[in-house]
């Protein structure tokens, strides 16, 4: 395992290089011109003075080729340093970590939802392939991944907070306030999680050392949840750093819907301002945690399957 830690460890560095670069690169191929950007946020012309806009471009060091902007930027963000806001003229590092807590916490519940609902279901509903409980999962699990949040995200705030007022439709800071955005960001991921448990479980329940069990009087309950939750188990952990940082990534509408301070939000805002230095920074911590959540699924994998651990380690 820490073989495995260190190398996978050893990649992030040009990972996180490559994303990095691509990242600072893409206003640029967009054709983005920040200095207008800039000034958008600073005086109300629709053409900037010349001689303001050299002014602004030498001030922010936009006047440099390309390389000497990255490297420049790549330094200061590597100490910590992510700049300051062409829209609220402020420090990015600290709007930033705020809002990169509320998502993780709120990807987080909805990881975790998946697991104690989509995994149970998935199990169970392998024990009886072609059943009733099956085709009620199974048509729940297509109709979870075909729903989209921005439908899914009214209907619940029209269920459960208008016509029967049970949660706040809007804020964070509550056990309340994140029902209605956990179930709407969770809908999809449960539906997978379901799915994919079921899969591997009836792939479990089929193969050979199952089947002496069962020919050695093992219940079936008992070869279910021992051999194929297990399974499923491993399988949707393996899954589990892609879905999280899909959660985290894709929790724009469900952060704008439910008013949500988190990076979702943020990353909307900084598009909408066009505030380059907020989405770059944004983007950025996207990549940085979505690595490092992959690394700790896989890690997590290969400490619940010990064959694929024994794989690696050959």
């Amino acid at each position: 395992m820490g073989g495995t830690l260190a190398r996978r460890l050893s990649t992030l560095p040009a990972v996180l290089l490559g994303a990095s670069l691509l990242i600072f690169l893409l206003p640029r191929l967009a054709g983005v011109d920040t200095v207008r950007a800039v000034l958008r946020g600073r005086v109300a012309e629709a053409e900037p003075d010349p001689a303001v806009a050299a002014r602004v471009a030498a001030e922010l060091g936009l006047d440099r080729s390309w390389a000497e902007q990255y490297l420049r930027w790549l330094g200061h963000a590597l100490t910590g340093d992510l700049g300051v806001s062409y829209a609220t003229r402020t420090a990015i590092a600290p709007q930033l970590a705020a809002a990169l807590g509320v998502s993780v916490v709120l990807a987080a519940l909805a990881l975790l939802v998946a697991a104690v609902v989509g995994i149970p279901l998935g199990v169970r509903a392998a024990r009886r392939p072609g059943g009733v409980l099956d085709r009620v999962v199974t048509g729940c699990s297509v109709l979870g991944v075909a729903v989209p949040e921005f439908v899914l995200a009214p209907l619940l705030v029209l269920l459960l907070a208008v016509a029967v007022p049970l949660f706040p439709a809007t804020g964070w800071g509550t056990p309340a306030q994140a029902v209605l955005p956990v179930l709407t960001l969770a809908a999809f991921p449960v539906a997978l999680a379901a799915q994919l448990a079921r899969a591997e479980t009836v792939d479990a329940l089929s193969r050979p050392h199952v089947a002496v069990a069962l020919a050695k009087g093992v219940g079936g309950s008992q070869l279910l949840w021992r051999h194929g939750a297990r399974l499923a188990l491993t399988g949707v952990t393996a899954l589990s750093g892609m879905f999280f940082a899909g959660l985290l990534g894709g929790a724009v509408v469900v952060e704008v819907a439910f008013g949500i301070p988190g990076l979702g939000r943020l990353l909307y805002d900084a598009v909408t301002a066009q505030d380059l230095p907020m989405l770059q920074a944004g983007l950025l911590a996207v990549v940085a945690v979505a690595v490092l959540a992959g690394v700790a699924a896989e890690l997590l994998q290969l400490a619940l399957d010990p064959v694929a651990r024994a794989e690696v380690e050959v």
